[in-house]
């Protein structure tokens, strides 16, 4: 059996004695001999928390995801509940008068069950105050271990040193029945098969074996020996047939579940195992040694499915086949929306599938795993070919009933229409693997070599190590995915035979065969070739298609998606995620052939081929041509008005991007096209963009700089309503009305400043602003500046007037008449003081200059000095 197996964590620490994974986290929880607990990100490879809960053994721990808790059990006595997000401890409290061995959670109760030194096992209600409900004795020495049912939550198996495993129910304090599981030492550990169609657990003892027992008869099924010392865990993978086991003597070894045979032995130099943890409905595996924590993830995501060119599917469940059709013509399927497929069941595999296949004209599925491959006919599922294989390919559509089989690393034979053609083939290296299409691949030694399905010689070696090679249906195109990037060549039939005739071949084959196309920095996950165009997706979770050297993407996925298979009938591109709930994306052959003549530059035949392209995607067409730099056409094809809009704007097509603005009739629109018209100096353009955009900041810099006062005067009112009044105050004054300045800072009661501005610019009116503006003081209880302001000559009679403070204003009120108005004091006595000099002139407010000392009092201050 092949088995992936990538380290995804190594983390050295103290001793950890217990360990679970996070159900939908990249965590692992660790419980330490050291008495601490910590909670790693196997992803960043980094200890994301850490708790000091003692300084004893923590011998258990676990998640609590639906309440964001852990739970801990350790050597004095005592369980701890902590929140793992905020460190806040929830409880404490003293489980057992002993050691806490083994914790449990139930998977959908409010429960916790804990195994103890003191033979007994208690369950716990968090929802009762962390009460103890229930508590099970029967055993006579330490409990070691718990396991619940997958299949039945309500009932539990559970390891003692007494050598038993005893079954019992939630609702019963005595249990069920007792299995004796090993003669001479205790148990150590026990786990429940994970799948439906087996009654099987697995016991771990001192004795240095793993136990296979069927719980209803009590029958041992097989003993698994290997270890040379204290086992102890054993667990079954939850998606793989294999059993894990872990010992004392430092090593991991795995199992065939169906088979028992030692598949492999792991020993990552940590000392001795103590635990283990699975993910269920996931791959990854964590372990717990003397030394450390381990995470591995075993086998791949990618789900053995296979899907013919007539739309059926065919999967497996374990060792369980299931097929279903995908019939189309639903003009109302949307993009990416989940389609519901009735299931059938066809039968079981004699093996664990872990490639499966249709040949190219879907009569046939082969199915690929455990060192064997076995050929069923694809309707009736019935056996038509079968033997010892590592790897399986079928051959071309043209001779769709030819395949080859892999059985070692020098044995690679070819079958012709199910017969074996004798001799096999002459690889020449080292073979490592298989891939099916118009040549046949032989993956080996760093790269791999393409082989003729007829003659069995080498067309061409490349110097690459794909993981998966895709061909196209015309067999042209090739791609060869590998680790960090992908590989698309053009092989020429032509050219090989030519080459061969004239005894061009050498050891590397025919040069001239296969041509370099492309070459994209991106790690493919599945594809499949539609026409030119290579579909894939990739390790972003990304689905893009590549025409020529340019990629596009179609769509982002939060999870990995594998390609099923396009449907030309319904022009859609299928796909599944690993537990085959598929979906599917539109796309059009006549928009991708469009796509590669364009990228071609024959724009006369891409005119012609426009024409077969469905309406509903010229949207994308459009954005294809836009990135191609062919705006002008983009804007003909486009129906998208947001993008025609961008487009006759880039292109300076004013016009078009004013009729897009009529039609829209949005502010910022108008406001873009007003911008690009005044840069182009298109000033009427302009101001009816502005207008219509209300941007009444834009309107004032275009009538002020075109000195157009009506259409000042309209923007004055026009801000005033809409509340804009500094643009309306700048309006007035580039008008010269003093009068309406006055009455827009009354009306938005700016009563000082209108003061300030009429003493200034109208004399005339200041008197009465002043009384207006005393009066706001008055009301808003300021009466004692309000009495500090002085009133102008001019106020009405029943007022009366400072005008011993204003003895100027006579001067002020002729000039505003004879249309002069009163310069404001000059700022050049302030800038212009030379800070050495004793006298400086001053200015007084609304005076000139201050008028000069008599020359009577000068004289005598120079007498004084």
């Amino acid at each position: 059996m092949r088995l992936d197996i990538k380290r995804q964590l190594f983390a050295r620490s103290e001793r950890v004695k217990g360990i679970d994974f996070h159900p939908t986290e990249p965590w692992i929880l660790t419980s330490l001999y050291s008495g601490h607990v910590y909670i790693w990100s196997y992803e960043s490879q980094s200890i994301i928390k850490t708790f000091e809960l003692t300084d004893v053994p923590v011998r258990a721990g676990r998640f609590i995801a639906r309440k964001n808790w852990i739970v801990c059990g350790s050597d004095d006595f005592q369980l701890r509940v902590y929140n793992y997000n905020t460190s806040e401890k929830i409880t404490s409290f003293e489980a057992h008068p002993d050691y806490i061995r083994s914790i449990a959670v139930h998977p959908t109760q409010p429960f916790v069950l804990t195994a103890s030194d003191d033979m007994t096992i208690k369950l716990w209600d968090w929802e009762k105050g962390w009460k103890c409900v229930q508590v099970f004795e029967g055993h006579s020495h330490y409990v070691m271990g718990m396991s619940i049912n997958p299949k039945d939550t309500n009932t539990f198996a559970s390891a003692c040193l007494d050598r038993t495993v005893k079954i019992w129910n939630l609702g019963s304090p005595h249990a069920n029945f007792t299995l004796e599981a090993h003669e001479t030492k205790g148990v150590n550990y026990v786990d429940y098969y994970p799948a439906a169609d087996k009654p099987y657990l697995l016991t771990t003892s001192d004795d240095k074996t793993v136990k296979v027992w069927d719980y209803t008869t009590k029958a041992l099924i097989a003993t698994l020996e290997g270890h040379t010392s204290n086992v102890s865990f054993a667990c079954y993978h939850p998606e793989l047939p294999v059993i894990i086991s872990g010992s004392e003597d430092g090593t991991i070894k795995i199992w065939h579940a169906n088979t028992y045979r030692l598949e492999q032995s792991l020993s990552y130099g940590l000392e001795r195992a103590w635990c283990v943890a699975h993910q269920r409905g996931r791959q990854g595996v964590a372990m717990g040694f003397d030394d450390g924590a381990v995470v591995v993830k075993m086998g791949r995501e990618e789900p053995a499915v296979s899907m013919d060119g007539a739309g059926k599917l065919i999967w497996a469940r374990h060792s369980e086949v299931v097929s279903t059709v995908i019939k189309g013509g639903d003009a109302s399927l949307k993009d990416g929306e989940p389609l519901l497929l009735p299931t059938k069941d066809l039968g079981t595999c004699e093996v664990y599938p872990q490639t499966l296949s249709h040949s190219p004209n879907g009569r046939f599925v082969s199915v690929c795993g455990d060192g064997e491959y076995i050929i069923y006919t694809a309707l009736a599922w019935r056996n038509k070919a079968f033997g010892q294989a590592l790897d399986f390919a079928w051959g071309s559509k043209d001779n769709s009933n030819d395949y080859a089989i892999r059985e070692s690393a020098t044995s690679v034979k070819i079958f012709k229409n199910f017969k074996e053609v004798s001799g096999g083939l002459d690889v020449g290296f080292q073979a490592e693997g298989l891939s099916d299409g118009v040549l046949l691949g032989v993956k080996g030694q760093g790269g791999i070599g393409l082989f003729d399905w007829e003659s069995g010689n080498l067309v061409r070696r490349i110097e690459v190590d794909p993981k998966n090679v895709y061909w196209s249906e015309s067999g042209e195109l090739v791609t060869l995915a590998c680790e960090d990037a992908f590989y698309v060549l053009r092989y020429s039939r032509e050219e090989y035979i030519n080459g061969y005739n004239n005894g061009e071949a050498d050891e590397d084959g025919v040069e001239a065969a296969i041509d370099h196309v492309a070459t994209i920095n991106e790690t493919v996950r599945t594809g499949e070739w539609v026409g030119d165009c290579f579909i894939y997706t990739n390790s972003t979770n990304r689905l893009n298609y590549l025409v020529g050297d340019q990629t596009y993407t179609i769509s982002h996925f939060d999870q990995p998606m594998y390609v099923l298979g396009y449907l030309p009938r319904d022009g859609r591109i299928y796909l599944s995620d690993k537990d085959v709930n598929a979906v599917s994306f539109a796309l059009s052959l006549s928009m991708v052939e469009y796509q590669t003549v364009v990228l071609r530059g024959d724009m006369d035949l891409a005119a012609e081929l426009l024409r077969e392209v469905p309406q509903d995607q010229m949207n994308k067409v459009a954005r294809f041509l836009e990135g191609q730099g062919y705006k002008e056409l983009a804007l003909e094809v486009s129906t998208d008005t947001e993008h025609r809009f961008d487009l006759a704007l880039s292109l300076n097509d004013l016009q078009t991007a004013l009729e897009l603005a009529r039609e829209a009739n949005v502010e910022h629109k108008w406001k873009t096209v007003g911008d690009a018209a005044l840069a182009g100096w298109n000033l009427s353009l302009a101001q009816e963009c502005f207008l219509h955009a209300k941007d009444v900041g834009s309107l004032l810099l275009l009538h002020t700089a075109s000195n157009n006062r009506e259409g000042l005067r309209a923007l004055a009112v026009q801000a005033a309503e809409a509340g804009l009044h500094n643009v309306a105050f700048s309006t007035l004054w580039s008008l010269g009305d003093v009068n309406g300045c006055i009455d827009l800072l009354v009306q938005t009661n700016r009563l000082a400043e209108s003061v300030l501005f009429a003493q200034t610019y109208k004399p005339s009116r200041a008197p009465e602003l002043v009384v207006k503006w005393r009066e706001s003081l008055e009301q808003s209880g300021k009466s004692k500046v309000s009495r500090l302001v002085g009133i102008p000559p001019g106020a009405p009679d029943i007022i009366s007037t400072d005008d011993d403070l204003f003895p100027e204003w006579d001067e002020y009120i002729r000039l505003e008449k004879e249309g002069i108005t009163a310069e404001a004091p000059s700022s050049t006595s302030l800038i212009d003081i030379d800070a050495e000099e004793k006298e400086a002139a001053g200015a007084t407010n609304g005076a000139e200059q201050a008028e000069a000392k008599p020359e009577a009092e000068a004289e005598a201050e120079e007498a004084q000095e």
